[in-house]
């Protein structure tokens, strides 16, 4: 999977923008707030219909204008699909082969992408949101299915915490209506964690082995799913549904008195451990940096095996946070295989052969020369 050319209108610092690449690298050279991270990150937003650097759309119009419009040529194994995301101070409006589509969820996946930036670093050590994020967009490219459960149940989560809050310090509240948010809460909360213990399965699978290359073998990389306590990964839906209940049960008091739901995979987490020791706590930065590379490219190896087509590698910044040893691993792995775009300030510390054949591209200015 390939993207052939991308057009921007009004996004971020560019008015207008229109640029062809090549199938294997490009190379976005430019000095720091110039517009290089904005191309990336336009490709990504064009594939996820979201930032990952704001949650803010309005952030990625240009100032003083009303919209924002990403365009892109993409090629897979069937052909080629035009893409086209208007970003409004309103909302988004997603179309694929021209085609307007009535939800957002039906237009995400059209492109896979795995963006690898400075702050994914943090996936080790930074909070578990970072990490359940993580896990949500992973697994939400290779399962649309799982992205509209997704929003059903954070569109459960909201109302539940609402109705809670309402009940916040009453003597008396609905118990019918408590337990019907209750159970549809429960319902979503399984078909989540069934899928996210399904993904860190897979995910092991790929990151094992890679995570031993990158160490020459020295390190084991084990990645353990936290979710409610007790639940087991082989138990069935209705075992999970059970378990659920009870526990709600026991919290059911002291969520009256908070006026939040305590349990769900709003509260989950992913734990490493490299050799048995937890790398978060024990690990050494350079272990810290090597489970996030393992990470990164276990995702390519998972969604090509997933959806057939290898994903298209956004590398924003990040070559010159690894040592040459993990830099050379990476562009290894990426070698005529993957479609890879590439920020960095200079080439000159980049010695390997594949940025030497790669498609330039100088940014300065919300310009782009080639």
């Amino acid at each position: 999977m390939i993207i052939e050319r991308l057009q921007l209108t009004n996004y971020r610092n560019y008015e207008s923008l229109n640029l062809e690449f090549s199938p294997q690298i490009n190379v976005l050279i430019g000095e720091n707030a110039q517009g290089k991270t904005n191309i990336l990150e336009s490709i990504y937003v064009l594939a996820m219909a979201k930032s990952h650097r704001t949650s803010n759309d309005k952030e990625l119009i240009r100032w003083e204008t009303d919209y924002g419009k990403i365009k892109g040529e993409i090629k897979n194994r069937y052909g080629k699909i035009p893409l086209e995301l208007l970003v409004t101070k309103k909302g988004k409006k997603g179309k694929v082969n021209h085609i307007e589509q009535l939800k957002l969820s039906n237009y995400i996946g059209q492109i896979n992408v795995v963006m690898f930036a400075p702050e994914d670093l943090n996936i080790v050590k930074g909070n578990p949101q970072v990490r359940r994020r993580f896990i949500d967009m992973e697994i939400g490219q290779i399962s649309p299915v799982y992205l509209h459960e997704l929003l059903n149940f954070q569109k459960l989560l909201k109302q539940r915490n609402q109705l809670l809050k309402n009940y916040q310090g009453k003597p008396k509240i609905d118990e019918v209506l408590f337990d019907i948010y209750t159970e549809q809460y429960i319902q979503s909360a399984v078909q989540i964690i069934r899928k996210r213990f399904e993904f860190v399965d897979l995910l092991q699978e790929w990151a094992e082995k890679i995570h031993s290359g990158i160490s020459q073998g020295i390190e084991k990389l084990k990645i353990k799913y936290l979710t409610t306590k007790g639940i087991e990964k082989d138990w069935t839906a209705n075992e999970m549904a059970t378990y659920l209940a009870e526990k709600f049960t026991q919290v059911k008091e002291k969520e009256m008195e908070r006026g939040l739901t305590l349990i769900g995979p709003h509260r989950d987490d992913l734990q490493f451990f490299v050799n048995d020791y937890d790398v978060q706590t024990y690990g050494s930065q350079g272990q810290q940096r090597t489970t996030a590379l393992s990470l990164k490219l276990a995702e390519i190896e998972l969604i090509k095996q997933e959806t057939g087509e290898a994903p298209i590698l956004l590398l924003d910044d990040v070559l010159s946070e690894l040592d040459d040893f993990r830099q050379s691993h990476l562009l290894n792995t990426i070698q005529e295989e993957v479609q890879t775009f590439v920020t960095t300030t200079s080439v000159d510390g980049i010695h390997h052969e594949t940025i030497q054949h790669a498609k330039l591209f100088h940014v300065k200015q919300g310009k782009v020369e080639i």
